[in-house]
């Protein structure tokens, strides 16, 4: 039953063509982020920066012509402390290099502080029509202790403001966070929800490499909550957010119908994308092959090497056939929807392993629908790097 299953076609649509630009700057270092985020006591000189992202776009551009992009995403850093102008700047830079689709989604990411929040407005005149606010916590102890800078009244007040001011919105919250309970965090994520619009993201706090949490964890002063906790908040927001309409769409992430990120949505779906800006990744489909693309991550040396060179990258690497397929299962495996095993095929050019997947099917970790689509249950929901990697084997 198993073979006939997952044997059966369900060809994907092309996931579309996106484009990220990194803004490598904060006001300061949050103790748990491992982004390529940099700090500086200087003003940055956007018009040089604006320059340099112009010729990237048009690098790009070059490598991946006649692309009509579908999303474009302002990440971080923080986005919010250019001005509005440098945004309209490189959102005009894209559209004179590939054909800007009128209905495309372009989203800027913004810190919730009064100053970044009196800007709104000038962003959604630049083009973007999609913000996303990063909240984190609705506790200013829990703020506090996460190197915040704004208030959780702050945080509620740049939420409505969004609300008023863009088509859509969204915003994210951080859980297992020291000393958080299951109470704590079903009180707060049901407050957060009376503000929601159309999607909001749920991030489990992680000790990452080489950052402030990972050394004060060492050092034996921060504890997270142990695993059967971390799970139990994990399920507390599936049940929230499902009871209120907008279900995980992916891991983290959560939507009404419609709502979903389409930026993400390319990601995870395995589509083409352009990086630009410092530490900016992409993936590209070329007569090369598909390549993977990463610039150089220093602020100060990318510009440079974009001024002498006419682009950043320190990588772009064609993908094997099998890179190209564990990437796709990576990624795609974070959906609720799945992934269509036959263009696992396509791309890595093998087939999964039958047996195996009727093994963690049998063990209630993924299942398979009406179409033949792999997908994670619930139950492996929380394990899903074992899961993914189960798969790829």
């Amino acid at each position: 039953m198993i073979r006939d299953q997952i044997a059966r076609p369900a060809p994907d649509a092309d996931p579309g063509f996106g484009v990220y630009v990194h803004w490598p700057f904060c006001l300061s270092k949050c103790p748990y982020c491992d982004f390529n985020s940099h700090v500086r006591g200087a003003p940055i000189d956007e018009e040089r920066y604006l320059a340099a992202f112009k010729a990237e776009i048009a690098h790009r551009a070059a490598l991946a012509p006649g692309r009509t992009v579908a999303s474009v995403f302002f990440g971080g850093g923080t986005p919010s402390l250019m001005r509005p102008q440098t945004v309209q700047g490189v959102i005009d830079a894209i559209a004179g290099k590939w054909r800007l689709d009128p209905e495309a989604e372009i989203t800027l990411e913004a810190n919730p502080t009064s100053v970044e929040a009196g800007r709104f407005r000038g962003y959604r005149a630049a083009g973007v029509n999609r913000l996303s606010v990063g909240v984190q916590s609705l506790s200013d102890a829990a703020l506090k202790t996460l190197g915040r800078r704004h208030t959780a009244a702050e945080a509620l007040e740049a939420v409505k403001l969004a609300a008023s001011l863009f088509p859509r919105f969204t915003f994210d919250l951080v859980y297992a966070r020291p000393g958080q309970t299951e109470s704590d965090w079903r009180s707060e994520l049901k407050r957060a929800l009376d503000f929601v619009g159309d999607h909001l993201s749920l991030y489990q706090l992680t000790i990452e490499p080489d950052t402030i949490f990972e050394r004060l964890r060492d050092a034996g002063k921060l504890q997270l909550p142990d695993e059967d906790l971390a799970l139990a908040l994990f399920s507390a927001a599936r049940e929230l957010t499902e009871a209120r309409g907008l279900p995980a769409y992916e891991v983290s992430n959560h939507a009404r119908p419609g709502g979903e990120s389409r930026h993400n949505l390319i990601y995870w779906r395995y589509g083409e994308y352009a990086g630009v800006g410092p530490g900016a990744h992409g993936r590209l489909a070329t007569p090369k092959g598909r390549l993977a693309q990463e610039t150089e991550r220093h602020p100060e040396m990318w510009l440079t090497q974009v001024e002498t060179e006419g682009h950043g990258l320190v990588e772009n690497t064609p993908l094997s056939r099998e890179e190209q397929g564990d990437e796709f299962l990576l990624m795609g495996l974070r959906l609720r929807e799945g992934v269509d095993p036959r263009r696992f095929e396509r791309l890595s050019g093998r087939e999964i392993d039958r047996d195996r997947i009727k093994s963690l099917v049998e063990d209630g970790f993924i299942e398979l629908d009406a179409r033949g689509r792999i997908r994670v249950t619930p139950m492996g929901a929380p394990l899903l790097d074992t899961v993914v990697a189960d798969v790829a084997a």
